[in-house]
């Protein structure tokens, strides 16, 4: 299939570099040079511009920054660009109104498409392993499901047009509150002077037991090698952390949501990303 690949980052790079191992033609584009050097060491075409790459494809993929950005690849470059009937997948983390504006206006000028934000990080988009959270129609779930099972582990379809973003921003939010916690626990058992594999032993199979602390330990040398054995650098920032919070917040306050501790989340991250905007999120462990 002749894959169209919009935006080529941390994410998108590897998540491209997978399609082609899949065995689709990606016609790929971003505005960083490097970026699209690394793209065609992987095998894609690379174009340059966007509109160049979606002429002929039959699926585009995008991956960008915000809503805003989304908004402007698919008003400017897509439509009327790709061909008529292409099924379109928006795999970017961006507000839940965006996503479905932008699906209503595809579908009106007679393409399918759904929004797929991604859970995993920037090792499971290189790997392959994302889980992608779907919204849209059953039929364009049923056409990007292949797609997406190639740069990924699970697909699921969350439901309607927009559901994706919420079921992306509503994990991301319990992930925040869940690590903060963990955070919180580690440092209150070494104020103990409980050490910290003890502990990691006795809650990882106890009621503490969460994703934070089995899978992505914030403390170094406990768990399996996350992060924070390599002094908090790659992984999931803690600017991109807070940008989900926003957006849980923003959703949260549209539908009239009570969220409080989201919100206390989205503060402690605030303060955090100030001067730690590109360390991973389990480095919030620092400040305690």
């Amino acid at each position: 299939m002749k894959i169209a690949f919009i935006g080529l980052g941390n994410m998108g790079g590897g998540m491209a570099a997978n399609l082609v191992k899949a065995g689709h033609e990606v016609r790929a584009f971003d505005l960083s040079e490097t970026a699209l050097a690394a793209a065609r060491e992987a095998g894609c075409a690379t174009f340059p511009s966007a509109k160049e790459a979606c002429a002929t494809a039959e699926a585009v993929v995008s991956m960008l920054p915000n809503g805003s950005i989304v908004k402007s690849v698919y008003w400017d470059d897509v439509i009327g660009h790709a061909p008529e009937g292409a099924i379109l997948l928006d795999c970017s983390t961006i507000d839940v109104a965006t996503a479905r504006e932008v699906i209503l206006v595809t579908q009106q000028h007679g393409y399918q498409m759904v929004d797929a934000p991604v859970s995993g990080g920037i090792a499971a988009a290189a790997g392959g392993t994302l889980t992608f959270m779907v919204g849209g129609t059953a039929e364009a779930f049923a056409r990007a499901q292949p797609i997406l099972a190639a740069m990924g582990k699970a697909v699921i379809h969350a439901g309607d047009a927009g559901n994706g973003q919420a079921a992306k921003i509503c994990n991301n939010m319990l992930l925040a509150i869940h690590m903060i916690g963990t955070c919180e626990a580690f440092a209150m058992a070494e104020k103990l002077g409980l050490d910290a594999q003890t502990f990691f032993d006795i809650s990882s199979v106890s009621s503490g037991q969460n994703w934070s602390m089995t899978s992505y330990c914030p403390v170094p040398g406990v768990g399996p090698v996350t992060p924070a054995d390599k002094g908090y650098q790659g992984g999931f920032a803690a600017g991109l952390m807070l940008k989900d919070l926003k957006l849980a917040m923003e959703a949260a306050e549209a539908a009239g949501a009570k969220v409080e501790l989201g919100d206390h989340a989205r503060a402690i991250y605030e303060a955090f990303a100030k001067d730690n905007a590109g360390t991973d999120f389990s480095g919030i462990i620092r400040t305690l």
